[in-house]
């Protein structure tokens, strides 16, 4: 083994995270969502404090985010940012001025597609998934839509500052992995 090998297998083992740059803050915020039927959702999304006063904090511009399901207080399905794949329907718009999910309206036909298409049926066999679009807030469940839980599209969705919310390792973006090809001498 080169020396320029062992090098480069040792570079290889750090852990490039993908958060923000030293000396960055982020911010936390933390929400519930009381669906129909007994259906509830609750979660938490954190992003870069500069953004705080943009108008939109789009899901490009999240660092951690999580939701968790439950149905008459018994818990159904979760989803974590850990959990996106290049198939994953994932839309994520929030209003920091007004501390609030962007809902449908003009302009804001889909606002929130997490792990969720717009017809329900895409947040995978085993999957939960939230969606708001024209037709309703709601959330799917095994692939299906529970339209039992639908609530107006229109209905605010706020959330407040939770500096202190503790994410499970699932909910931030993982760390880049590096090779560890030897370099040709």
């Amino acid at each position: 083994m080169t020396q320029q090998f062992r090098i480069t297998c040792a570079a290889a083992t750090l852990a490039l995270g993908l958060a923000p740059a030293a000396g960055a803050q982020t911010v936390t915020y933390s929400f519930e969502w009381p669906g129909g039927g007994g259906y509830a959702m609750r979660g938490a999304l954190s992003f870069d404090a500069a953004l705080l006063g943009e108008q939109i904090v789009t899901e490009e511009d999240v660092d951690c985010f999580v939701v968790e399901g439950t149905h008459d207080g018994a818990p159904i399905g979760r989803w974590a940012l850990g959990m996106l794949t290049e198939t994953t329907t994932w839309t994520m718009t929030f209003d920091p001025v007004l501390e609030q999910f962007v809902v449908f309206g003009p302009g804001a036909p889909m606002p929130q597609a997490w792990n969720m298409n717009g017809i329900g049926t895409d947040c995978g066999p085993d999957g939960f998934g939230f969606n708001i679009g024209n037709a309703a807030q709601d959330l799917c469940l095994g692939g299906a839509l529970l339209v039992e839980s639908q609530v107006p599209p229109t209905r605010p969705f706020p959330a407040a500052r939770d500096d202190g919310f503790s994410f499970p390792a699932d909910a931030c973006h993982g760390t880049m992995i590096l090779s560890a090809l030897p370099l040709a001498d």
